[in-house]
C-alpha cells in the first residue's frame, strides 16, 4: 500500500480513539449514514450509484461504509481498500473487489458487548414481567381485581437455571460469561465452535432459556421451527438478539399462545410484528448494536488495519485475502 496518505469517504458513524487515528491515516470526507451528534438528522443507505458519484466527488481512494451497497459502479473508481462495518459484508461485491485486487475489511465482533447486554435486558424483561409490571403502574392496574402485585409478578429466578446458546461466535462467547455470572448454567450449541459441546436438540431439551446467536446462513435458516419448539422444556424462554429469519415466526406463536413456551425476547419488532399482540413477548426494534461503545470499535478496527496495510503488513480482518501476495505461513481471514 502506498506511502501517500489518501483520502478516506467514510459512510460509517465512528468515534473514538480509532476515529482519530484515522483521520490521521488519510484526509477523511465523513457523510454517515447519520449523524451522532444529530439523531434527527433521517437514517439514509446509499445505492452504489450514489456511493460511486461520492467517491468522484471526493477523489476518494478508500472506502469506509456500513450497509450502503458496494458494488457495479463503485469499482470503476480506483480504490486502494474498501473497508465495511459489519462482521459479514453482504452488501459488498467481494467477487468484484477481488477481481480488482481490492482488499475488503470488516470489523467482526464490533458489536458483540452490546448484543450480549441487550440478551440480559431482554432475558430479565420477559423472565421477570418487567414491561408487564411498569405497565400496571403506569395505567393504575396494580390492584387490580383485588390481585397484589406480588401474586401477579411472581417469577422463578435465573440463578441455578440453565442458559442454552445457539451460535458460539463473537456474542455468543459475550453472553457466556455474563450468564455464568448470574450464577446460570450455560451450554451451547454450535458445530464449528469449540467449547459448544452440545447438540441442538440436546440443547433444546435441557436449557430452560433458549437464546438464538448463529450467522444467518442457508444451513440455519428457519432451524428452529415446529418441532424445535416442541421438544423444549415447558416454561422456557425464547430468545433471538440475532436474526429473526432463524426462527419460524408462525412455530413460535403457537407455542406462544399454548403456554407451552413461557415468553420471548426478539430484538426484531416493528408494530406490524404478528407477536406485538402477545403478552408474553418483549419487542425490541434491531437496536442490538446500537451503541456509542460499538461505533468506537469499529472504528478502531477500520483504522488498525488501515495502519497494517500502510506499513506493508496483512490485515487482521480481510475477507478476500487472495489479494495479496501469498506470504509464507501468513494468512489473513475474516474472523469470528
Amino acid at each position: 500500500m502506498a506511502e501517500r496518505k489518501g483520502r478516506a469517504l467514510v459512510l460509517a458513524p465512528m468515534r473514538g480513539p480509532g476515529w482519530e487515528l484515522l483521520n490521521e491515516l488519510a484526509d477523511v470526507v465523513y457523510e454517515p449514514a447519520y449523524e451522532p451528534a444529530a439523531e434527527q438528522r433521517p437514517f439514509r443507505l446509499r445505492p452504489a450509484a450514489d456511493v460511486a458519484r461520492g467517491l468522484a466527488e471526493t477523489g476518494a481512494t478508500i472506502l469506509v461504509a456500513e450497509a450502503d451497497e458496494v458494488a457495479g459502479p463503485v469499482f470503476d473508481h480506483p480504490l486502494e481498500l474498501v473497508a465495511v462495518t459489519r462482521s459479514d459484508p453482504g452488501n459488498v461485491d467481494v467477487a468484484a473487489a477481488t477481481a480488482r485486487g481490492i482488499p475488503v475489511l470488516c470489523t467482526p465482533g464490533k458489536g458483540a458487548d452490546a448484543v450480549a447486554e441487550l440478551t440480559v435486558a431482554l432475558l430479565f424483561a420477559v423472565a421477570r414481567g418487567v414491561v408487564a409490571a411498569d405497565r400496571s403502574v403506569r395505567e393504575g392496574s396494580v390492584y387490580a381485581g383485588g390481585v397484589t402485585p406480588y401474586q401477579r409478578h411472581r417469577a422463578w429466578q435465573l440463578a441455578g437455571r440453565t442458559f442454552g446458546i445457539v451460535g458460539l461466535g463473537a456474542v455468543g462467547r459475550a453472553v457466556w460469561w455474563r450468564m455464568d455470572g448470574l450464577g446460570m448454567r450455560v451450554v451451547a450449541c454450535d458445530p464449528y465452535a469449540e467449547g459448544a459441546t452440545h447438540k441442538l436438540p440436546e440443547l433444546l431439551n435441557v436449557a430452560d432459556v433458549v437464546s438464538m446467536h448463529a450467522a444467518l446462513t442457508e444451513e440455519t435458516h428457519g432451524m428452529i421451527g415446529d418441532r424445535q419448539f416442541e421438544i423444549m422444556k415447558d416454561g422456557a424462554v425464547f430468545l433471538n438478539t440475532a436474526r429473526a429469519e432463524l426462527h419460524d415466526t408462525g412455530a413460535l406463536a403457537s407455542a406462544l399462545s399454548s403456554g407451552s413456551l413461557a415468553g420471548a425476547g426478539l430484538d426484531s419488532g416493528e408494530p406490524s410484528h404478528p407477536l406485538a399482540g402477545l403478552p408474553n413477548v418483549v419487542l425490541t426494534p434491531h437496536i442490538g448494536g446500537a451503541t456509542f461503545d460499538a461505533e468506537a470499535d469499529q472504528a478502531q478496527l477500520v483504522a488498525a488495519d488501515i495502519e497494517r496495510l500502510r506499513r506493508g503488513e496483512l490485515p487482521q480482518h480481510c475477507v478476500n485475502p487472495e489479494v495479496f501476495p501469498a506470504v509464507p505461513g501468513a494468512g489473513p481471514g475474516r474472523s469470528s
